[in-house]
């Protein structure tokens, strides 16, 4: 099919996105009513996806996966000038802004490796000797009834 100067040809269908992106179409539906990626609508009303929207679903994609929340991501987003897609320089401040939570979060795994050997086989049948969910028995001092523990930026 011969390219005009329509933009038809320069947007994605959502299942060429999906295809290209190899994200469920459901899950682009789901980015799309968070704000995270918008479309246009065709004359017959179907969704077009400008091409930028691979390199924005591949900065999500990339995000979830060390953790970040969707509402962070979201405001990273929003952060960018005029909506324009994520290039390497804002990843690069990105991540900076990112990295202390991720470190907390590490720390925070590697606190339950090292302590989960300690607790296998325990039942947890002893919440105050427990290292994991009440290391010290710091959830005493809080008085009777269910408390949870997790790791502070101090625990580690």
């Amino acid at each position: 099919m011969p390219q005009t100067g329509t933009t038809a040809h320069h947007t994605l269908t959502i299942g060429e996105l999906s295809q290209r992106s190899g994200v469920a179409p459901s899950a682009l539906h789901f980015y799309e009513r968070s704000g995270l990626i918008s479309s246009e609508r065709s004359p017959g009303n179907q969704r077009r996806y400008r091409r930028d929207a691979l390199r924005r679903v591949a900065f999500i994609r990339v995000s979830q996966r060390v953790g970040i929340p969707l509402k962070d991501i979201r405001t990273a987003l929003e952060s960018l000038p005029d909506g324009r897609t994520p290039t390497k320089r804002d990843w690069t401040r990105l991540s900076r802004l990112w990295r202390t939570e991720l470190d907390q979060r590490i720390a925070a795994l590697e606190h339950l490796r090292r302590d989960l050997d300690g607790c296998i086989g325990c039942g947890c049948l002893s919440l105050k000797a427990c290292r994991l969910q009440n290391p010290d028995d710091v959830l005493g001092a809080g008085g009777s009834g269910a408390l949870r523990w997790e790791p502070t930026n101090g625990d580690s």
